[in-house]
Order: structure tokens, then C-alpha cells, then sequence
């Protein structure tokens, strides 16, 4: 069974592992966003902080989604 379904240039969850997949992801990609931007001083502090952790989460969850249901 897949856990993702291509829809256009990004993905969609289908199955229950995939959305507790997507929101792990999110629920991290949060408490990230949070956990910086409460120690920076600007938008540009925050973006920077946030971007090593988020473009590997973002990367892995599409990997995920390519290798579990995505385009073949």
C-alpha cells in the first residue's frame, strides 16, 4: 500500500503512516521554528537558524514520500 500519492511537484499523504510520517516532520519543523526564534534577534537570525534543520526534514520527508508511493 502506498503512504503518499504524487500531486503535482509535491506529495500527498494516503495511508495513516504517511500522514504520522508528514506530521512528525511538521510537529519538528515547529518546535524548531520556536526553539530558534526565540533566541534570535531578527527575521534573518531566524531563517538562518532554521534552515540546517529544516531542509534536511523537508528533503528526508520527500525522499520518504518518493520511495513509498511516489512517482515510479
Amino acid at each position: 500500500m502506498s503512504w503518499f500519492r504524487p500531486m503535482g511537484v509535491l506529495f500527498r499523504p494516503v495511508s495513516i503512516a504517511g500522514w504520522l510520517v508528514t506530521l512528525a516532520a511538521l510537529a519538528f519543523c515547529i518546535q524548531v521554528f520556536v526553539a530558534i526564534d526565540s533566541r534570535s534577534h531578527s527575521v534573518s537570525d531566524t531563517l538562518y537558524g532554521i534552515f540546517p534543520f529544516w531542509v534536511p526534514t523537508i528533503l528526508l520527508l520527500a525522499w520518504i514520500a518518493d520511495r513509498t508511493g511516489g512517482r515510479r
